[in-house]
Order: C-alpha cells, then structure tokens, then sequence
C-alpha cells in the first residue's frame, strides 16, 4: 500500500515536499498515484518529479519516481505493486492467451509473471515451473495445474528462490516456453535486472526454453539496469502495453526491438479478455475482443521457433492484422507513427 496524504490545493514547493515524502515512504511511487495525491495533473507532477530530479533528490523512472540509487537500487514488491497496475493487467491477459492446454511452462518472478499466474490458473493440464513464491501462490489452488518449484535461497525483497540450489534444480529441464520479467529492457542489451542473484537464475530459467517471452510495460522500455539476463539475439517475443504519446523513448525502443527481430505483441484496454486458442479465457471478466498488435521478425533473422499451434496468426504469417492501436508515438528521429504501424525497417 502507498503511503501518502490527502491534501488540498498547495504551492509548488509544498506539492514537492509532499511527493518527495511519498517517494521516500515507499521507495517507488507511480506518477499517477503521485497526482491522486496531490491533487493535481499528471502532466504537473512530470514536472515537479523533474524538478527534484535535478537537484538529485529523486530519479525519475517511465511513469514513476524513484529513491536515487541508478543501476545499484532495486525496488521491493511492495513498491514495484503500484507501478503500472493497468499496463501489467492487459500485458497478463494478452500473455496468457499464447498458453495452450497441457503445456509445460516457466514462469520467472516479478510483478507482472505474478498477474500471468493467476490468468493460468484457467488454463487444464498446465505445468508451470517457477522459482517465485507468489507465482506458486497464484496457482497453489488451480485445478488440473502442476506446480514445481525450484530449490534455492529466498530473496525476501521480491519472494524469489535464487542461488546455486535454484540453478542446478533447473539442469536437464526442457519446456515449450519461459515468461520473463524485469527492470529494463533495450534493443542494445535485452532484457536485465538490478540483483546479480536474479540475473543468474533467470539465465538457468531461460536455457530450459524453447521459447523466451519477455513480460515489460512501457516504464521499462529503454531502461537498462546492472546484470544482463537475456539477450535481445535471444528474445522470442515481447508482449507490452502501447506506450502513451508522450513517451517517445518508449516507441523508439520497440521500433528497435522490431528492427532485431524479435516479435512485438502491444496489449490494450480488454486486451486477453476473449478466449484463447483453446477456449479458455486468457482472464478476468467476459468484455470486448482483445486489441493487440503484432509486429513479426525480420526474414532470415535469427528466429526459427514460431510461438506454436498457441500462435495467434501475425501480419506476414498468414493472418490478418489485428485491430490498429490508436494513439500516435513520436520515434526518436523525430517522425512519428502509431505502435499499431511499427514493422521491422528494411536494411
């Protein structure tokens, strides 16, 4: 929970006070709880976040404000929780959606792979290897859904089994897939995180898979943290939410990702909310058909494993293209095109 106060219309110097107090209560705090706070626009408390920004109080994060700390400070559970709740939400259903009946799965911690656990937990004879301790509580009473756990030590901060005992358990598997989080993501390094440890098992977690999809909202797009765990070279598919029109960066970055070839799914509002391949819902209640966004990998690139008979049939795979996205996002070269359009550039 969010520690804060209400209060009523206050000065500049006194709404900063007041934000920096919430940033330093929790450790992270989203812009939008920020601005619920205080009472006043998103847009103004942008500007305050950046203010306190400069005189090194704070660092500013996609959607959020942080303690200063750079690549060395991770935030716990508690504080990445109130981080883009909506955009993890659509990511879930949308990823959810790509699982088929009887597979076999790892799912990786963080807050996002924890929304994806609960939207599994619908889908029969799954097998979902995990060494995250709310990933298993999300599933622990799922009907016709094996869970199993890694060895390891626990990391308090994010209810994670790590180390040595977390690797070795790991040797020898093979699944279809693994879903992966993180703390940031760019085309030029793949996906990484702020704990060594983290980074370690999430290698061994990834070389049990066929497949890599990385779970990332758009806070996370363009940041790059301490330890690499997966390479871009090795990322099957990205599934993320449609980055708002002010965050260029963000649109920038999956242009690139585009670019190398990985394959792009952006999730929106009702994103997941239909049936999947199998006819079991992705998640949450009945509503509108999902809209989602597709971007395929650039022929002859590096990708040779198609998503499976999950695969929800893609612009140049023989489908039709899904429902355009609407907002408009500046590109880094000052252009601008809509997520819904992006597409590998030709070289």
């Amino acid at each position: 929970m969010v520690v804060g106060v209400t209060v009523g219309f206050v000065f500049a110097a006194e709404r900063r006070q007041l934000i920096l107090e919430m940033v330093r209560a929790n450790g992270a705090v989203s812009l939008r709880e920020l601005a619920r706070v205080v009472q006043t626009s998103e847009v103004t408390v942008r500007r305050d976040v950046r203010a306190l920004e400069a005189e090194g109080l704070l660092d500013r994060r996609h959607g959020g404000a942080v303690l200063p700390g750079g690549f060395t400070r991770e935030s716990g559970f508690p504080q990445k929780s109130h981080l883009a709740t909506a955009e993890k939400t659509a990511i879930a259903d949308l990823a959810a959606s790509f699982v088929e009946e009887g597979e076999a799965v790892v799912v990786g911690a963080g807050t996002t792979t924890q929304e994806l656990a609960r939207r599994l937990a619908r889908v029969p004879g799954l097998t979902v290897v995990t060494n995250s301790l709310l990933v298993a509580q999300a599933l622990a009473h799922a009907n016709r859904v094996e869970v199993v756990m890694t060895g390891g030590t626990l990391r308090g901060s994010n209810y994670a089994l790590v180390g040595s005992g977390a690797e070795q358990s790991l040797q020898g598997l093979r699944v279809t897939r693994a879903f992966l989080s993180g703390s940031g993501l760019t085309a030029e390094r793949g996906l990484s995180t702020s704990n060594m440890l983290s980074a370690s098992v999430d290698r061994a977690l990834v070389q049990a898979a066929a497949e890599v999809v990385v779970l990332a909202d758009h806070t996370k797009l363009g940041t790059d943290t301490m330890f690499q765990t997966v390479p871009t070279d090795v990322i099957t598919r990205l599934v993320t939410d449609e980055p708002p029109a002010h965050e260029g960066r963000a649109a920038t970055e999956l242009q690139a990702l585009a670019d190398q070839g990985v394959h792009i799914s952006v999730a929106g509002p009702g994103a997941g909310s239909g049936s999947g391949p199998t006819g079991v819902p992705g998640g949450g209640e009945a509503g509108p058909p999902s809209r989602r966004r597709d971007v395929p990998p650039l022929p002859g690139q590096r990708r040779t494993h198609p998503m499976g008979p999950g695969q929800p049939p893609g612009p140049g795979q023989g489908g039709q293209p899904g429902p355009q996205l609407r907002s408009a996002v500046s590109l880094g070269d000052g252009s601008s095109a809509r997520v819904a359009d992006l597409a590998p550039r030709r070289r």
